[in-house]
């Protein structure tokens, strides 16, 4: 308080918050908080509060739109505004954060560090802001000791309520106050054994702005990496897998919801990223956590295929025909593929819903936050994880270029399998070129080598998807509707002709692959 008895701006610090979120099916909380787990490490019984949080935002949605959530909340006769932020790149669990005692629900920016925040903070007023949504909740809090870490636990029951609209809350939030994360997903792990828990891809704060304004989480592509030539090799995988990991769960609930295609492809992107930096790997650090890893990440990928086949066929193939021949009648055909691509995405929620998917997000993120890769190897591969990245990104580059090349001997005579592995390999290549572009940025052929192969790897894709639509069709014929039969036969003809022209584009484009010189190794 000044002299004047007015109250004076708390100024607050950063925190970090390092979170894991399980989403419980409701009334398992209950079963879960009796678990041995927790009984055995807790300080105490814990309390059970009632908490009341308000969420704030303009009537533009500006905080939402720059990835920020602004709430106050009351728990019993103390309120306490927050701002968060989303989380970093390759980092999932960790959102910066401001807390900030305030008099009652009405917020106060001028307790938040606008200058540290940055936009749109910097230019807003308090009368700008409205709330938007609200949280009730029923918390029932426990502190626990573990051997290396201690962890606030949560169980959440309640509701988010916007205007007349109300959402089920029930998760389970993991907090980490001290120690390695780690020893997070070794808690949600056990958990599991318990309930069906899923991992929590969502703030409450985004599921409150899906559920007020029936915002859509959109697809998320991979961002960009920063690694360096300073980074070691043991910085640079946990680099990138956590990047993996976070562009999994940044699309895990955009393709279980099935609101937009890109999220089934984006997550196959990522897992066969994370595929490829297991096989890039392996060979000299040969730990057994990247085959179990690529062994999980194979069986998702596989689950997601059916739906990302019948996406491609709807969007591309038969939306390609439908503008260059429309007076062909394709009315039934698309009933027909949209009833299967339902059936898949279906039979994809489930699996997506299932503990075998959730325990390999969950042992994902523990690999991740406990170098798994160091366990179960010899010295030779431990002195390799203390190398400066360069030396091995090197060696990486000109074995997966050697055997590509390899595998495109006699190019034109290469069938459809045989294409198709080499578009695995490419792919390999392409991911391992883009991963360690960062460390050769300063070379001009570099862009040049990475843009060749990934146009040679597209027209590989499309001959790919040529080759997959007699296998749908296939599928559709066997519906028995002989009025599907003249789309069919389209849609058979119009392949057969981009067929060749892919084939054409191909050999072009392979010709001018082979001879890119490579980048690295200078």
């Amino acid at each position: 308080m000044s002299d004047s008895g007015a109250a004076t701006a708390v100024r607050p610090a950063e925190q970090a918050e390092i979170e894991l979120k399980l989403l419980a099916p409701p009334g398992s909380l209950e079963k879960l908080r009796e678990m041995p787990v927790i009984v055995q490490h807790a300080r105490n019984r814990g309390a059970f509060r009632r908490l009341e949080t308000v969420y704030y935002d303009t009537v533009e949605r500006l905080l939402f739109q720059h990835g920020m959530s602004l709430r106050v909340r009351r728990s019993g006769k103390h309120f306490i505004q927050t701002l968060k932020l989303a989380a970093n790149i390759g980092r999932p669990l960790t959102r910066r954060q401001w807390e900030a005692p305030v008099g009652d629900f009405t917020p106060d920016l001028a307790r938040l560090p606008a200058g540290e925040v940055g936009d749109p903070l910097t230019t807003l007023a308090n009368d700008a802001l409205v709330p938007v949504f609200a949280t009730r909740v029923r918390r029932h809090a426990r502190q626990l000791d573990l051997p290396d870490a201690s962890v606030a636990i949560a169980f959440d029951e309640g509701a988010i309520e916007a205007g007349g609209r109300q959402e089920v809350l029930s998760e389970i939030e993991l907090e980490l106050k001290s120690g390695n994360a780690g020893v997070l997903f070794d808690l949600g792990t056990q958990l599991l054994d318990a309930a069906p828990l899923q991992v929590g891809t969502r703030s409450k704060a985004e599921r409150g702005y899906a559920l007020a304004f029936d915002v859509v989480r959109p697809a998320a592509k991979a961002e960009p990496l920063s690694i360096t030539a300073e980074d070691v090799v043991d910085d640079v995988i946990a680099h990138l897998m956590g990047a993996c990991w976070h562009h999994l769960l940044k699309n895990h609930m955009v393709a279980q919801e099935g609101t937009d295609p890109e999220g089934v492809h984006q997550m196959r992107v990522a897992l066969r990223r994370l595929r490829t930096i297991c096989a890039l790997f392996r060979r000299d650090i040969p730990s057994p956590s990247f085959q179990a890893i690529n062994s999980e990440a194979r069986w998702l990928m596989q689950q997601l295929g059916p739906a990302r086949d019948w996406d491609v066929f709807a969007e591309t193939t038969v939306a390609r025909l439908v503008a260059a021949a429309p007076d062909i009648d394709l009315g039934a055909l698309h009933e027909a593929v949209d009833r299967q691509r339902k059936s898949s995405y279906y039979a994809l929620q489930t699996v997506l819903a299932d503990l075998r998917c959730s325990r390999f997000l969950l042992s994902l993120g523990h690999l991740v936050e406990r170098r798994g890769w160091r366990n179960e190897i010899d010295s030779e591969a431990l002195a390799v994880l203390s190398l400066p990245m360069p030396t091995l990104a090197d060696k990486i580059l000109a074995r997966l270029h050697r055997r590509a090349l390899k595998r495109g001997t006699h190019f034109r005579q290469l069938n459809v399998e045989a294409q198709h592995d080499l578009r695995i390999d490419l792919k390999k290549l392409r991911y391992a070129a883009e991963f360690f572009l960062p460390l050769y940025a300063t070379r001009a052929p570099a862009k040049r080598y990475v843009r060749r192969l990934a146009r040679l790897q597209t027209s590989l894709g499309r001959a790919r998807d040529i080759a997959s639509t007699s296998i749908l069709l296939d599928a559709i014929r066997r519906e028995g509707q002989p009025s599907l039969h003249p789309a069919i036969g389209a849609v058979a003809g119009w392949q057969a002709r981009d067929r060749i022209v892919v084939t054409k584009a191909l050999r072009k484009r392979w010709r001018r692959f082979k001879a890119t010189p490579a980048f690295w190794g200078r």
